[in-house]
């Protein structure tokens, strides 16, 4: 593949990652062409490689946040291995570290300590409550910070909080952390300046947390849990259909409103109703307006309820389990799939969302522990005698 037609070739990133945030942000780094170098342990690696076990013998998280890297065990707890690492950041342009709290400091790695030694490097931290502040110290893993942006508390049913089924903090803070990284590279190209870039997790969920932020704050009371329910809108959630199944609709605007009275429910009347003339109304007499509309799916099945919706310009779907995912036919029309090499195997996994017309984005292997040491190593002046002595002694 010719890697020049890649938006970020030329540009190398440094990553000591684990889990789940940073190797998310570098990994979609490595997506646009930059070279991203995972500095592992020596023999297990980055923990995340242990998560599971489903992929070929591979974890799925792993398998997901890594491919297009190489890498490197180092020992940093070795003065050798610190070393090793400072000649690679000399010819970086970004670092990336979402160690324990403490831990890039005690190491020499602080965003001053690189500052000083690798003035064009933009360092890039991923903490979990900041690295200030009275919860700087404090380990922080998803679901903790669900708990503490108060999105458990919005998740699941009137009677049971629930966990969101994908890592939303982690994700949220890689992505942030990918476009703070983006932001200073163009900063210093256009400006010749270097910026540090800090996102925590609790920082980067508080942000999705807005608008039950806002509506807590300024209405007195916090969203209900609604399972699929939405807190603010009404009609717009699952209902279960005659065949057993469930479909979700949304009503946004006063005309689909008029569609779903007068074309879908045959109740014309309803549209003018005081109890539903008005989205606010809507809300507060959701479960008289939900009776109505029970009855009228218990009538029909989903495939038939889905095909009415559809006709009167009602947004609808059906709930699909995974499996039904992979099979979406809009991905497989879209041709969203790629073939990508794992240790020992390969998988289907998807391109990257957004998509840049005539840049294809680079869809290279998922390394194994420590693959490309040697050949890094080399390239750093290292001899195979030299290579083999820091093997035996533990450094890389």
């Amino acid at each position: 593949m010719d890697v020049q037609r890649h938006p970020l070739s030329g540009v190398t990133v440094v990553s000591l990652e684990q889990a789940v945030a940073a190797p998310y942000a570098t990994r979609q780094l490595a997506d646009l062409g930059a070279r991203v170098i995972k500095v592992e342990r020596p023999g297990e690696g980055d923990f995340a490689r242990r998560y599971d076990t489903t992929v070929h013998g591979h974890s799925s998280y792993f398998v997901w946040l890594n491919r297009s890297k190489e890498s490197l065990t180092l020992n940093l707890k070795d003065p050798r291995g610190r070393e090793i690492l400072h000649r690679l950041l000399a010819g970086a342009d970004v670092f990336v570290q979402n160690l324990a709290p403490g831990a890039a400091g005690r190491l020499g790695l602080g965003t001053d300590d690189l500052a000083r030694r690798h003035p064009r490097l933009i360092p890039c931290t991923v903490s979990g409550y900041g690295t200030s502040g009275p919860w700087a110290d404090r380990k922080a893993y998803d679901l903790l910070v669900q708990c503490q942006t108060g999105l458990v508390s919005l998740t699941g049913t009137p009677e049971e909080t629930a966990r969101t089924g994908v890592s939303v903090a982690d994700i949220a803070a890689g992505m942030y952390a990918y476009s703070g990284v983006l932001t200073a590279l163009y900063t210093r190209a256009t400006a010749g300046t270097v910026h540090p870039v800090e996102v925590s997790l609790f920082e980067a969920l508080a942000e999705w947390m807005g608008q039950p932020a806002y509506y807590t704050r300024y209405g007195g009371s916090q969203p209900p849990r609604l399972g699929t329910r939405h807190a603010t809108i009404a009609p717009y959630g699952t209902y279960r259909t005659a065949d057993g199944r469930e479909v979700l609709f949304s009503i946004q605007n006063e005309r689909e409103w008029t569609a779903l009275c007068t074309e879908f429910l045959g109740r014309p009347e309803l549209t003018d109703d005081p109890r539903f003339a008005t989205g606010s109304a809507r809300v507060t007499h959701r479960e008289e307006l939900d009776a109505v509309i029970v009855e009228r799916f218990a009538r029909s099945d989903a495939d038939e309820l889905l095909e009415d919706l559809e006709a009167v310009g009602i947004a609808c779907a059906g709930v699909n389990d995974v499996a039904a995912f992979l099979g979406h036919p809009v991905l497989a029309a879209r041709d969203r799939w790629r073939e990508v090499a794992v240790p020992g195997a390969t998988v289907e996994a998807l391109l990257p969302p957004a998509d840049l017309a005539g840049l294809p984005p680079r869809m290279d292997p998922v390394p194994a522990v420590g693959e490309h040491t040697e050949s890094i190593l080399g390239d750093l002046g290292h001899s195979p005698a030299d290579i083999a002595a820091l093997r035996a002694d533990a450094v890389v």
